[in-house]
Protein backbone atom coordinates (compact mmCIF):
# COMPACT_ATOMS: atom_id res chain seq x y z
CA UNK A 1 0.00 0.00 0.00
CA UNK A 2 1.45 3.25 -1.38
CA UNK A 3 1.22 6.49 1.21
CA UNK A 4 -1.16 7.89 -1.53
CA UNK A 5 -3.46 5.06 -0.39
CA UNK A 6 -2.71 6.15 3.56
CA UNK A 7 -4.13 9.60 2.66
CA UNK A 8 -6.80 9.25 0.15
CA UNK A 9 -9.41 6.26 1.45
CA UNK A 10 -11.43 4.69 -1.66
CA UNK A 11 -14.33 2.22 -1.07
CA UNK A 12 -16.21 1.23 -4.07
CA UNK A 13 -19.98 0.18 -3.51
CA UNK A 14 -21.27 -0.69 -6.63
CA UNK A 15 -21.70 2.49 -9.15
CA UNK A 16 -20.64 4.43 -6.03
CA UNK A 17 -16.86 5.36 -5.03
CA UNK A 18 -16.60 6.98 -1.42
CA UNK A 19 -13.51 8.65 -1.12
CA UNK A 20 -12.20 9.86 2.21
CA UNK A 21 -9.54 12.55 2.74
CA UNK A 22 -7.52 10.89 5.89
CA UNK A 23 -5.52 13.09 7.62
CA UNK A 24 -7.89 13.16 10.73
CA UNK A 25 -4.81 14.22 13.21
CA UNK A 26 -4.12 17.68 10.67
CA UNK A 27 -8.24 18.36 10.19
CA UNK A 28 -7.37 16.98 6.25
CA UNK A 29 -5.01 19.75 5.33
CA UNK A 30 -3.36 19.24 2.00
CA UNK A 31 -0.05 18.53 2.37
CA UNK A 32 2.24 17.30 -0.83
CA UNK A 33 0.67 13.46 -0.45
CA UNK A 34 -3.03 14.53 -0.18
CA UNK A 35 -2.37 16.67 -2.99
CA UNK A 36 -0.93 14.52 -5.21
CA UNK A 37 -3.41 11.27 -4.21
CA UNK A 38 -7.06 13.53 -4.73
CA UNK A 39 -5.18 14.90 -8.42
CA UNK A 40 -4.34 11.94 -9.43
CA UNK A 41 -7.95 10.01 -8.39
CA UNK A 42 -9.57 12.81 -10.21
CA UNK A 43 -7.69 12.83 -13.40
CA UNK A 44 -7.70 9.23 -13.74
CA UNK A 45 -11.37 9.37 -13.63
CA UNK A 46 -13.34 8.79 -17.20
CA UNK A 47 -16.17 7.79 -18.89
CA UNK A 48 -15.14 4.06 -18.85
CA UNK A 49 -14.12 4.14 -14.79
CA UNK A 50 -16.20 1.49 -12.43
CA UNK A 51 -17.51 4.47 -10.75
CA UNK A 52 -20.84 5.97 -12.09
CA UNK A 53 -21.17 9.16 -8.82
CA UNK A 54 -18.19 9.72 -6.43
CA UNK A 55 -18.78 11.06 -2.62
CA UNK A 56 -15.84 13.23 -1.58
CA UNK A 57 -16.12 13.39 2.44
CA UNK A 58 -13.56 14.14 5.23
CA UNK A 59 -12.26 11.84 8.01
CA UNK A 60 -12.41 13.57 11.55
CA UNK A 61 -13.92 16.57 12.73
CA UNK A 62 -13.01 18.28 9.70
CA UNK A 63 -13.80 18.32 5.62
CA UNK A 64 -10.70 20.06 4.46
CA UNK A 65 -8.40 22.30 6.80
CA UNK A 66 -6.75 23.67 3.35
CA UNK A 67 -3.16 23.83 2.68
CA UNK A 68 -0.85 22.46 5.79
CA UNK A 69 1.20 25.45 6.75
CA UNK A 70 3.20 23.65 8.49
CA UNK A 71 4.47 21.48 5.81
CA UNK A 72 5.29 24.25 3.69
CA UNK A 73 7.52 25.91 7.00
CA UNK A 74 9.47 22.49 7.44
CA UNK A 75 10.14 22.64 3.85
CA UNK A 76 12.19 25.40 3.35
CA UNK A 77 12.08 28.52 0.91
CA UNK A 78 10.50 28.06 -2.76
CA UNK A 79 11.50 29.84 -5.92
CA UNK A 80 8.68 31.28 -8.05
CA UNK A 81 8.94 28.05 -10.81
CA UNK A 82 8.80 25.76 -7.66
CA UNK A 83 5.88 27.59 -5.94
CA UNK A 84 3.68 27.69 -9.41
CA UNK A 85 4.34 24.03 -9.59
CA UNK A 86 3.34 23.29 -6.81
CA UNK A 87 0.03 25.72 -7.07
CA UNK A 88 -0.97 24.14 -10.37
CA UNK A 89 -0.79 20.80 -8.86
CA UNK A 90 -3.14 21.91 -5.92
CA UNK A 91 -5.56 23.60 -9.02
CA UNK A 92 -5.38 20.66 -11.23
CA UNK A 93 -7.40 18.75 -8.94
CA UNK A 94 -10.65 21.38 -9.03
CA UNK A 95 -10.17 21.14 -13.09
CA UNK A 96 -10.20 17.36 -12.89
CA UNK A 97 -12.95 17.54 -10.77
CA UNK A 98 -15.09 20.07 -12.72
CA UNK A 99 -13.81 17.85 -16.15
CA UNK A 100 -14.50 14.29 -14.89
CA UNK A 101 -17.77 12.84 -16.22
CA UNK A 102 -18.57 11.75 -13.12
CA UNK A 103 -21.31 13.66 -10.34
CA UNK A 104 -19.12 14.78 -7.19
CA UNK A 105 -20.84 14.96 -4.32
CA UNK A 106 -19.00 16.74 -0.95
CA UNK A 107 -19.97 15.88 2.28
CA UNK A 108 -18.63 19.13 4.45
CA UNK A 109 -18.25 18.69 7.86
CA UNK A 110 -16.26 21.09 10.30
CA UNK A 111 -13.64 23.12 8.50
CA UNK A 112 -13.58 23.60 4.81
CA UNK A 113 -10.87 26.32 4.39
CA UNK A 114 -8.79 27.79 1.77
CA UNK A 115 -8.53 24.76 -0.47
CA UNK A 116 -10.51 22.83 1.09
CA UNK A 117 -13.63 25.46 0.50
CA UNK A 118 -12.36 25.08 -3.15
CA UNK A 119 -12.68 21.26 -2.63
CA UNK A 120 -16.49 21.96 -1.43
CA UNK A 121 -17.02 24.35 -4.65
CA UNK A 122 -15.72 22.71 -7.24
CA UNK A 123 -18.12 19.49 -6.58
CA UNK A 124 -21.65 19.36 -8.08
CA UNK A 125 -23.27 18.78 -4.91
CA UNK A 126 -22.49 20.06 -1.01
CA UNK A 127 -24.28 18.67 1.69
CA UNK A 128 -23.39 20.00 5.32
CA UNK A 129 -23.38 19.32 8.44
CA UNK A 130 -24.88 21.69 11.51
CA UNK A 131 -20.85 22.69 12.52
CA UNK A 132 -19.32 23.22 9.01
CA UNK A 133 -17.48 26.06 8.31
CA UNK A 134 -16.12 27.62 4.83
CA UNK A 135 -14.11 30.46 3.87
CA UNK A 136 -11.65 31.44 1.96
CA UNK A 137 -8.89 31.24 4.51
CA UNK A 138 -6.21 32.62 1.56
CA UNK A 139 -6.82 36.68 2.38
CA UNK A 140 -6.37 35.89 6.17
CA UNK A 141 -2.13 34.76 5.77
CA UNK A 142 -1.28 37.68 3.23
CA UNK A 143 -2.54 35.84 0.12
CA UNK A 144 -5.39 37.14 -2.17
CA UNK A 145 -9.11 35.28 -1.74
CA UNK A 146 -8.75 34.49 -5.76
CA UNK A 147 -7.47 30.95 -5.47
CA UNK A 148 -7.77 27.61 -7.05
CA UNK A 149 -11.20 28.66 -8.31
CA UNK A 150 -12.96 30.32 -5.31
CA UNK A 151 -13.34 32.81 -7.21
CA UNK A 152 -14.91 31.72 -10.40
CA UNK A 153 -17.40 29.20 -8.08
CA UNK A 154 -18.67 31.55 -5.29
CA UNK A 155 -19.97 34.46 -7.84
CA UNK A 156 -21.83 31.97 -9.94
CA UNK A 157 -23.34 30.19 -7.01
CA UNK A 158 -24.23 32.80 -4.33
CA UNK A 159 -24.12 36.19 -6.58
CA UNK A 160 -21.03 38.95 -6.60
CA UNK A 161 -22.35 40.83 -3.62
CA UNK A 162 -22.06 38.05 -1.18
CA UNK A 163 -18.65 36.56 -2.78
CA UNK A 164 -17.38 39.73 -2.76
CA UNK A 165 -18.75 39.65 1.16
CA UNK A 166 -16.77 36.24 2.32
CA UNK A 167 -13.73 37.07 -0.32
CA UNK A 168 -12.90 40.07 0.80
CA UNK A 169 -12.93 39.45 4.57
CA UNK A 170 -12.11 35.89 4.92
CA UNK A 171 -15.16 35.23 7.48
CA UNK A 172 -16.38 31.84 7.90
CA UNK A 173 -19.94 31.26 5.62
CA UNK A 174 -21.85 29.08 8.71
CA UNK A 175 -24.14 25.95 8.01
CA UNK A 176 -26.89 28.00 7.52
CA UNK A 177 -26.59 30.70 5.62
CA UNK A 178 -25.09 28.94 3.21
CA UNK A 179 -27.89 26.73 2.78
CA UNK A 180 -30.01 29.81 2.86
CA UNK A 181 -28.31 30.86 -0.05
CA UNK A 182 -28.21 27.87 -1.92
CA UNK A 183 -24.52 26.34 -1.83
CA UNK A 184 -25.52 23.45 -0.02
CA UNK A 185 -28.22 21.51 -0.70
CA UNK A 186 -29.11 19.97 3.26
CA UNK A 187 -27.70 20.81 6.71
CA UNK A 188 -27.72 17.85 8.95
CA UNK A 189 -26.32 15.28 11.07
CA UNK A 190 -23.21 13.23 9.15
CA UNK A 191 -25.04 10.43 9.57
CA UNK A 192 -27.90 11.47 7.61
CA UNK A 193 -26.14 13.46 5.28
CA UNK A 194 -23.92 10.01 4.44
CA UNK A 195 -27.34 8.38 4.02
CA UNK A 196 -28.65 11.48 1.76
CA UNK A 197 -25.32 11.14 -0.21
CA UNK A 198 -26.20 7.32 -0.66
CA UNK A 199 -30.05 8.38 -1.44
CA UNK A 200 -28.57 10.87 -4.56
CA UNK A 201 -26.39 8.95 -5.92
CA UNK A 202 -29.24 6.11 -6.09
CA UNK A 203 -31.64 8.53 -7.92
CA UNK A 204 -28.37 9.37 -10.13
CA UNK A 205 -28.39 6.12 -11.34
CA UNK A 206 -31.41 5.58 -12.48
CA UNK A 207 -30.17 7.67 -15.69
CA UNK A 208 -28.51 6.49 -18.09
CA UNK A 209 -24.69 6.31 -17.92
CA UNK A 210 -24.54 8.90 -21.29
CA UNK A 211 -27.29 11.03 -20.18
CA UNK A 212 -26.02 11.32 -16.32
CA UNK A 213 -22.55 12.65 -17.90
CA UNK A 214 -23.71 14.42 -20.46
CA UNK A 215 -26.38 16.57 -18.09
CA UNK A 216 -22.96 17.14 -15.50
CA UNK A 217 -21.30 18.02 -19.13
CA UNK A 218 -24.15 20.71 -20.34
CA UNK A 219 -24.85 22.06 -16.57
CA UNK A 220 -20.97 22.84 -16.74
CA UNK A 221 -20.78 24.97 -20.21
CA UNK A 222 -24.24 26.55 -19.36
CA UNK A 223 -23.00 28.84 -16.78
CA UNK A 224 -20.65 30.35 -18.71
CA UNK A 225 -23.02 29.91 -22.12
CA UNK A 226 -22.65 33.22 -24.43
CA UNK A 227 -26.68 33.55 -25.19
CA UNK A 228 -29.97 31.05 -24.36
CA UNK A 229 -29.63 29.85 -28.19
CA UNK A 230 -26.22 28.79 -27.10
CA UNK A 231 -27.29 26.26 -24.40
CA UNK A 232 -30.55 24.81 -26.31
CA UNK A 233 -27.85 24.09 -29.16
CA UNK A 234 -26.17 21.71 -26.38
CA UNK A 235 -29.04 20.50 -24.61
CA UNK A 236 -30.10 19.60 -28.38
CA UNK A 237 -27.50 17.76 -28.94
CA UNK A 238 -27.54 15.56 -25.83
CA UNK A 239 -30.80 14.74 -26.33
CA UNK A 240 -30.50 13.16 -30.00
CA UNK A 241 -27.20 11.18 -28.67
CA UNK A 242 -29.13 9.99 -25.92
CA UNK A 243 -31.68 9.16 -28.07
CA UNK A 244 -29.84 6.98 -30.23
CA UNK A 245 -28.41 4.88 -27.49
CA UNK A 246 -29.48 0.96 -26.50
CA UNK A 247 -29.70 2.28 -22.92
CA UNK A 248 -32.16 4.72 -23.86
CA UNK A 249 -35.18 2.11 -25.73
CA UNK A 250 -33.92 0.21 -22.24
CA UNK A 251 -35.45 3.51 -20.27
CA UNK A 252 -38.19 3.30 -21.86
CA UNK A 253 -39.35 0.15 -21.92
CA UNK A 254 -38.57 0.03 -17.69
CA UNK A 255 -40.70 3.22 -17.90
CA UNK A 256 -43.74 1.52 -19.20
CA UNK A 257 -43.51 -1.91 -17.25
CA UNK A 258 -42.54 -0.08 -14.15
CA UNK A 259 -39.66 -1.45 -13.38
CA UNK A 260 -35.90 -0.90 -12.40
CA UNK A 261 -33.99 -0.32 -15.88
CA UNK A 262 -30.97 -2.35 -16.68
CA UNK A 263 -28.24 -0.36 -18.52
CA UNK A 264 -25.38 -1.20 -20.32
CA UNK A 265 -23.60 1.92 -21.08
CA UNK A 266 -24.63 1.32 -24.93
Amino acid sequence: MSKNDDVLLRRLQGDVAWITMNRPERLNALDDTLVDALRGYFQGLHAGSPERVVVLQGEGRAFCAGLDLKERETGGRRGVTEVLAHQQRIRDIMIAMRRCPQPIIAIVQGAAAGGGFALALAADIRLATPDARMNAAFIRIGLSACDVGVSYFLPRMVGSSVAAEYMLTGRFLAAQRAYQLGLVSRVAPLPELQAEAQALADDMLHATPLGLRLTKDALGHAVDAASLEAVIALEDRNQVLCSQSEDFQEGVRAFIEKRAPHYKGR
